[in-house]
């Protein structure tokens, strides 16, 4: 039985403390947070700590779940693999490469399995999707994007991971990660430009950012994504990956509310488009967030007892972060980023 303690509690951190509530092979010794949340009751009988440094020295946990604010990630990991302790740490990894880089090194040091919560990884949709664009063959065009329309506690939550965290970074590694994984080329140079767009927000920050990305073997990528009350609901969620052979795309519109966590994961229907015409991948059952997540953490448990090598995951994990930080200098700079 693989103990586990979850740090953070917000929508991810609950989610993860649930797939591990019902997990048989795992046990929930301690939630960690800054203040009181609100739990669903299964979570309730479990010991609730403020400090992160006391709940590990009190349970010493083999399996630490790291799902606070970006900025602490890369401590947080660092320290639990430390106290002898596997983690999985949500997206972003880090907020800069050189933290990124210093966890990944801390698992290698210490012989300790990091997974980093890429969701879409779990997803049977998306492997679909991934592997129908590798089969046309590149170069390719990827467009992407996922914008959210926030009011009320979710604008207040956009704002609070704006203290840290831009949209295009938070949002914005999933989907390049994606994009790494159907071209597997080299990033050679990005360009981004984003703005903002409230007065609630730090001056220093945007809430809307867009960027191209260039690979070595000729693929070029965009990417956009911005919240707040401000944001269309029109066209949010762009899926579209084009090469010479063809293309596949998302082609479920009705996703609903942009704000609809759900909707963020679901595919629908894949449609593929070749000279020789066009073929319809019907995807029923798709799993939910909750789902998916129950799937990460199986994972995460499957990778410690199967004593799973995790190098390309966790480089890939680097690379995709690379990309991103790449953007929002350009966004902050005004200038393109040579990656190579």
């Amino acid at each position: 039985m693989i103990r586990v303690l979850i740090a953070g509690l917000g929508n991810m951190g609950k989610c993860h403390a649930l797939a591990h509530h019902k997990n048989p092979n795992s046990e929930v010794v301690a939630l960690v947070n800054r203040s009181r949340p609100d739990l669903p009751s299964e979570l309730s009988q479990y010991p609730l700590y403020e400090s992160f440094e006391e709940a590990i020295d009190a349970q010493s946990p083999d399996l630490v779940i790291v799902a606070t604010y970006s900025d602490s990630h890369a401590d947080y990991a660092c320290l639990a693999m430390d106290k002898g302790a596997h983690v999985f740490v949500e997206k972003p990894l880090a907020t800069t490469v050189e933290d990124a880089i210093r966890v990944v090194d801390k698992a290698t040091a210490t012989n300790r399995k990091l997974v980093v919560g890429y969701i879409l990884r779990h997803h049977p949709s998306w492997t679909t999707l991934i592997q129908e664009a590798r089969a046309l063959g590149g170069p390719f065009v990827f467009r992407l994007n996922l914008n959210q329309q926030s009011t009320g506690a979710e604008w207040e939550t956009h704002k609070a991971l704006m203290q840290t965290t831009s949209p295009i970074l938070d949002c914005g590694v999933h989907y390049v990660d994606v994009m790494c994984q159907i071209t597997d080329a080299v990033p050679v140079r990005v360009h981004g430009m984003g703005l903002r767009l409230s007065e609630e927000i730090a001056p220093d920050m945007y809430n809307y950012g867009q960027f191209q990305v260039f690979f070595k073997d000729g693929s070029v990528g965009w990417y956009e994504a911005g919240w707040g009350p401000m944001m269309s609901e029109t066209a949010f969620f762009v899926k579209d990956i084009v090469s010479p052979n063809g293309s596949v795309s998302i082609t479920d519109g009705n996703k609903g509310a942009s704000s609809d966590i759900d909707g963020h994961t679901k595919v629908g229907k894949i449609l593929v488009h070749t000279e020789a015409g066009d073929r319809e991948i019907e995807l029923p059952e798709e799993p939910g967030h909750q789902e998916l997540c129950d799937a990460e953490q199986s994972y995460m448990l499957r990778s410690i007892v199967e004593d799973t090598d995790l190098t390309r995951h966790m480089q890939d994990a680097i690379q995709s972060l690379r990309i991103c930080l790449a953007a929002d200098e350009s966004i902050r700079s005004g200038c393109t980023i040579n990656l190579c």
